[in-house]
């Protein structure tokens, strides 16, 4: 019998799902573009383009974000806010738990160099799969959409990385926020895989097996360990303990609400 872990690949969005800003505003207010969020609602009401493709039609054809260069996405993901707990969940992921080992992936369509520049030193640039942009040598401007991991986009990425990394697709893990999610999240479910939601978009809220709502990226362990893992609460307690962290409150119902802290700063843990 083989000694290997069970493996899963653990996917997550970037725009507010690891972060709390959308990329595409973060870019246009460096830019001083105005009315970015009209933009896109025009876009979405046109329905010219997959939902959460956006950014990238309007970075390509819009005239206000023909100044974009590549300078400017790397600045825009250096201002994006980021939620807490990203590198105590890559840490966790990455050193694996017992029998199981994880590949964790962000899975954007956002410009590839604005999530590479927000998560530097977090995640691996090879972990990494957003919009993929050609720029002109001389000006520096954007040429060429190659790849919008938008909508079904999301899907084609999943499958390649359940490919190139062998992992069954009952062992898949997708975390999303809004509605350019719900191609991937069918496709998961439809495969016996897990889907989390970290909002309470409607869309999302009849797709995905369970909402978190939470200001810490590492909350999304919880129904993980809960529900796919079958973890016993004081077990997953003690596995945020290890780390320095502590679930001061999970309220458990369709919708997961948790609070995680610092060990040192927050009173002993309510019982689940």
């Amino acid at each position: 019998m083989s000694n290997q872990p069970k493996q899963y690949l653990l996917a997550s969005d970037f725009d507010q799902t690891l972060s709390f800003n959308d990329s595409g505003l973060v870019l246009s207010e460096l830019l001083g573009v105005k009315d970015f969020q009209a933009k896109v609602d025009g876009l979405a009401c046109s329905n010219l383009v997959q939902q959460g493709g956006e950014l990238a039609y309007l970075i390509r054809h819009d005239p206000e974000f023909r100044g974009v260069r590549r300078e400017h996405l790397i600045e825009a993901g250096r201002r994006v806010r980021m939620k807490r707990g990203i590198g105590a969940l890559v840490d966790i992921l990455n050193d694996g738990l017992t029998g199981i080992g994880f590949s964790f992936c962000v899975i954007s369509a956002a410009p590839r160099e604005v999530v590479a520049s927000a998560l530097a030193g977090i995640v691996p640039l090879d972990r990494i799969f957003g919009t993929e942009l050609d720029f002109d040598p001389a000006s520096g401007e954007v040429t060429a959409v190659r790849r919008v991991p938008a909508g079904y986009g999301k899907v084609a990425v999943v499958e390649e990385l359940l490919g190139r990394l062998d992992i069954a697709r009952d062992r898949m893990i997708y975390v999303g926020d809004g509605s350019s999610d719900v191609h991937v999240m069918l496709h998961v479910n439809n495969h016996d895989g897990f889907t989390i939601a970290v909002s309470e978009n409607r869309q999302l809220a009849r797709i995905a097996k369970c909402t978190v709502i939470s200001d810490n990226a590492l909350s999304v362990m919880v129904p993980v360990l809960d529900q796919v893992l079958r973890w016993q609460s004081k077990d997953i307690r003690t596995l945020f303990e290890s780390h320095g962290l502590i679930l001061h409150e999970w309220e458990r119902a369709r919708t997961d609400r948790v609070t995680i802290g610092d060990a040192l700063e927050m009173l002993p843990a309510a019982v689940a």
